[in-house]
């Protein structure tokens, strides 16, 4: 599998680390009233969702950069690849 690097171009994605789901960018508030339930479920509930999915990558032989992956699970197809800073800066992660 090619990953668009957005700085580097196509990568190898032996290049990389998957870490998993992007949504792990939104942290719970730890000073919210639930905050014991939602870190819970930030720590241990994940979804295994078939078709286009938001994923976290390590560029870890690289420029060790953060990766937002968008990829269709399916056929393995990536549909767009961003800078993890950029899309946690923008709040984007829920998308």
């Amino acid at each position: 599998m090619i990953i668009p690097h957005p700085i580097l171009g196509p990568r190898d994605a032996q290049e990389f680390v998957y870490l998993g789901d992007a949504s792990l960018l939104d942290r719970p508030d730890w000073q919210a009233e639930d905050a014991s339930s939602a870190f819970h479920d930030y720590q241990y509930q994940r979804n295994n969702p078939a078709g286009v999915h938001r994923e976290l990558w390590f560029h870890e032989q690289g420029d060790r950069s953060w990766l937002v992956v968008t990829r269709d699970t399916t056929t393995h197809e990536i549909l767009k690849a961003e800078l993890a800073r950029d899309v946690a800066l923008a709040g984007e992660t829920a998308k």
